[in-house]
């Protein structure tokens, strides 16, 4: 019994020895990696411990709570009107991104499949409006929507995305150039018009970029705060979870605890959204060959 024991015990240990220096191995050839991920998780794991603190404790040394305050994101619902701005922001993110899809998928296959006089001339331009700062235009497209009496909402925001976004256009064009034209060249000799063969062979086929422009819509529209605040700002009733986060943190600058659990609420949604969409995500941006 001792021989087997003593046997064993240097087998253990060369095991033990190798496992190890394949993880400082591993550890060596993902350091950049691991560095970075620390970078990303800090801020979030800083907001969600100070989220969960008393007022006192709030940005003190003291990292680790002292207790676990889970009343604070109750407490966040009744000094602001948190589900009127949730629900003004999912009004703002899923119409303009339903919109945005609505109207640029069928400009992106025009500008990739169709041959016409001036179809350079009009990507050209499309490339223009993505250059163009949206700041510059803010007057004269304020005044215009104030004729209409609509600023104070948040449907000078929707609407002009049923004109299309450049952005999107011009990545749902690039995706769609790189489809054969044998599939629509069938489709046509099966007797299906352009807009059926847009519909029942090329959409089915551009799911990636197209999951992919609808979450770079839906996250942009989410953060967005110049738009909330250039034409919503005078009612309260219209705010959005971006603007009513920075009016929350400037009534409670001092009550942090309350900052980072609003602030937590307002982020957590994007986040899910995207570690389950992630996958379709990173396709969508490799095939339409955004860097």
């Amino acid at each position: 019994m001792t021989t087997t024991t003593t046997s064993a015990s240097p087998a253990a240990a060369a095991t033990a020895s190798v496992r190890w220096r394949r993880m400082l191995l591993w550890i060596a050839h993902h350091a950049l990696a691991i560095a970075l991920s620390i970078m990303f998780l800090g801020p979030l794991v800083f907001i969600a411990l100070t989220a969960l603190m008393d007022d006192n404790q709030a940005l003190t040394s003291q990292l680790w709570p002292k207790t676990w305050n889970w009343g604070n994101f109750t407490e966040i619902f009744e000094k602001a009107p948190l589900l009127t701005w949730i629900g003004n922001t999912l009004m703002y993110s899923v119409l303009a991104t339903a919109f945005m899809l609505l109207s640029s998928v069928p400009v992106a296959y025009a500008l990739a499949r169709f041959r016409f006089r001036g179809r350079k001339l009009a990507f050209l331009m499309v490339i223009t409006m993505m250059m163009l700062p949206p700041q510059v235009v803010s007057v004269p497209v304020y005044l215009i929507w104030a004729r209409f009496h609509l600023t104070g909402t948040l449907w000078p925001l929707i609407i002009p995305m049923l004109l299309g976004d450049a952005f999107s256009i011009f990545l749902l064009r690039q995706f769609l150039i790189t489809i054969p034209r044998e599939y629509s060249d069938a489709a046509k000799v099966d007797g299906c018009g352009e807009f059926r063969t847009l519909v029942r062979v090329i959409l089915p086929m551009a799911r990636p970029a197209i999951a992919a422009v609808a979450l770079f819509s839906f996250f942009y529209c989410w953060n967005d705060y110049y738009g909330p605040l250039l034409y919503a700002r005078t009612d309260l009733d219209h705010w959005t979870l971006s603007l009513g986060l920075a009016a929350f943190r400037s009534v409670h600058r001092v009550q942090w605890n309350l900052t980072m659990a609003a602030t937590l609420l307002v982020i957590a949604p994007v986040i899910i959204l995207f570690f389950f969409a992630q996958k379709v995500f990173i396709e969508g941006v490799k095939l339409t060959g955004v860097k």
